[in-house]
């Protein structure tokens, strides 16, 4: 390991929102609304409020699957919440979400309007509600689920710990960047071993267990999270490549991760989605071609 600079941890810490990186205007340590703003309310029932990250996908290609499915009462209005500008901290999403992260739902369907958020809650809120992508007996439940909170568990290493110090970290850190780097690869293989004798992430039936993994170690494996394809020598994991590519195909997936884009080709960005229409006429390349 190369001589870095000591860091020593004061007696008591302070918040210096200048030491933040890219994220400095939006991180802070206490929690509550920063302004005042109501959320907008579309004319489905099921309204998400989200970001296409890997968390916010997870739901929005759950919906897209639901739909598929011909469950039509999973008709949703999506609305972007830009992190970036800081629109988690608005007293609406506040309203719904205390934490403050995307994605959060609200259901209007069931008499006073009824908050879910945190998103393994929502996609198990999601399966229950309409029956489908989740076991009813007890091992296939038990097995799905158990894989669902793994994903839960586990992405904090890949996002929070891995893609923060490799790709975000105003300097790189050579310890926290091999510590992370060696429990993405661990996970890696937690998951390729799972799939070298089964179809699907919780067995021979699509889940919501593999609707929650494939945005974050599916397009990891494709090279597509933090451009750190190379660097964590994807093209290793035989069997994840494989059930990644798998999902890649469904178009109910491909429509989900299109949902609250807003990185990548414009083509691929539907900013909010009110009707299954939008795919074909609201994307930001047509929007474009209207201006």
């Amino acid at each position: 390991m190369t001589d870095q600079t000591a860091y020593v941890p004061p007696k008591i810490w302070k918040w210096d929102k200048e030491s933040g990186g890219r994220f400095a205007q939006i991180n802070r340590p206490i929690a509550g609304p920063t302004h005042d703003k109501i959320l907008p309310v579309g004319q489905h029932p099921l309204q998400l409020y989200s970001l296409g990250t890997p968390n916010g996908v997870k739901v929005t290609i759950m919906l897209e699957e639901l739909l598929a499915a011909g469950h039509s009462g999973a008709e949703y209005d999506a609305w972007l919440i830009n992190i970036s500008d800081g629109d988690q901290f608005s007293s609406g999403f506040v309203d719904i979400n205390p934490n403050s992260k995307i994605p959060a739902l609200v259901d209007h369907s069931v008499g006073e309007p009824l908050r879910v958020f945190e998103s393994g809650s929502i996609m198990i809120y999601l399966a229950e509600k309409f029956g489908a992508f989740l076991p009813t007996e007890t091992r296939g439940r038990t097995e799905t689920l158990s894989w669902l909170m793994w994903q839960m568990g586990s992405a904090p290493f890949l996002g929070g710990g891995f893609g923060h110090f490799y790709a975000y970290a105003p300097i790189k850190i050579e310890y926290a960047i091999n510590r992370y780097a060696m429990e993405a690869k661990r996970q890696l293989d937690v998951l390729n071993r799972n799939l070298a004798d089964r179809e699907y992430i919780a067995g021979a039936d699509y889940s919501i267990a593999d609707m929650a993994i494939w945005p974050w170690y599916g397009l990891t494996v494709k090279g597509l999270a933090y451009e750190s394809g190379e660097f964590l020598q994807v093209q290793e994991y035989e069997h994840v490549n494989r059930w990644a590519d798998q999902l890649a195909l469904r178009p109910a997936v491909r429509r989900g991760r299109m949902v609250n884009r807003v990185q990548g080709d414009p083509a691929s960005q539907l900013h909010e989605r009110h009707d299954a229409s939008d795919f074909d006429t609201k994307t930001q390349d047509k929007l474009a071609d209207q201006n």
